[in-house]
């Protein structure tokens, strides 16, 4: 296990360097100029010209990337240009490590921007997967050891009903009915962790939200892994030996079926982390998703770049996860 993870993690950072250089060129070396896109809609030439050389647009594209990423392990100074910064001491700042840039328009670093953000995100997408897992899981389950009956036909139809409906859609319905008709619950607002309870409180209805779509997803996958599992000879075998049905369900068949969900499961994890916008921005949640709306609404792309990365980041992170996870669910995997 111990190779297995070292193979693993030289991969992972070997695709996060990559990926860095991917999302770098693609966009610093289109033909858009890439300081048109650092001052808004109403951008005028001189604007567009300090803002190169406020960010250091103006030097070479390797250049570029070399100070972009070595601002993750020590300061940078902007603006980028030496002699500006020696006609005007007053504009300096100083952007510590790890540094991802400054937007102008938000006039403050990019990571100071970010980083009261990400804790949004994150409470939601955990709230939202022990929702979707849990509920899609063992639904699925159901529906698998009751194949062809009136429950199976339930479960899944009701998850075909679900998935069909668009994430805004049933963010502003459950809005709409809990909140402002019935008056079951107050408006959600996020509030922090201090208080836990209210916590819960104000996350549960986005949480609700996007479980609601991937676990009826994940009521088919289940479903549809377990049958195929239940057809095996060893599975027989083990009912033939006299295993209780709960062991050769739980933990013969739901362990099997488990590699492809969690391969899934990973993926969707990491995509909501990156940032669920539609239901952050029905919300007023002003997480990762409602920064990536806001900054491709007013063209601000220190912020935008540094998004993708960090959406590129959660992907690969949650990929290795999963390929560790293979090893425990399945030993054979490491060989």
């Amino acid at each position: 296990m111990f190779f297995y993870t070292i193979r693993r993690l030289i991969g992972a950072v070997a695709l996060l360097i990559v990926m860095s250089i991917v999302t770098f060129l693609l966009f610093y070396a289109t033909p858009t100029d890439p300081a048109r896109l650092t001052c808004g809609k109403n951008c005028t030439p001189t604007g567009i010209e300090q803002n190169r050389k406020y960010l250091g647009l103006d030097k070479p594209l390797a250049t570029q990337y070399v100070d972009f990423v070595g601002g993750l392990f020590h300061e940078r100074k902007f603006p980028a240009d030496k002699e500006l910064q020696k006609a005007r001491p007053d504009l300096i700042e100083t952007c510590k490590a790890p540094c991802l840039g400054y937007s102008p328009l938000h006039n403050e670093e990019v990571w100071t921007y970010l980083k009261p953000k990400i804790p949004v995100t994150i409470s939601l997408v955990i709230g939202a997967f022990i929702l979707w897992i849990v509920s899609g899981v063992l639904l699925g389950i159901v529906a698998a050891l009751f194949r062809g009956k009136f429950l199976d036909r339930f479960l899944v139809g009701g998850a075909i009903f679900f998935y069909s409906f668009p994430t805004f859609f049933i963010s502003l319905l459950l809005l709409q009915l809990i909140v402002f008709q019935f008056n079951w619950m107050s408006t959600p607002t996020y509030t922090g962790i201090s208080h836990f309870g209210s916590f819960l409180y104000n996350i549960f209805l986005p949480c609700v939200t996007l479980a609601l779509v991937t676990a009826a997803a994940y009521v088919r996958l289940t479903r549809a892994y377990m049958l195929e599992t239940m057809g095996e000879d060893y599975l027989r075998t083990a009912r033939a030996k006299g295993v209780k049905e709960r062991s050769v369900v739980f933990k013969h068949t739901l362990r099997a079926a488990l590699t492809p969900i969690v391969t899934i499961a990973g993926l969707d994890f990491a995509i909501l982390l990156a940032g669920a916008p539609i239901t952050e921005t029905v919300f007023s949640f002003q997480g990762m998703g409602f920064a990536t709306v806001q900054s491709v609404q007013i063209f601000d792309l220190p912020v935008t770049v540094v998004i993708v990365l960090l959406a590129a980041v959660f992907v690969i992170l949650a990929n290795l996860i999963v390929d560790l996870l293979y090893g425990v669910i399945n030993p054979r995997v490491r060989y």
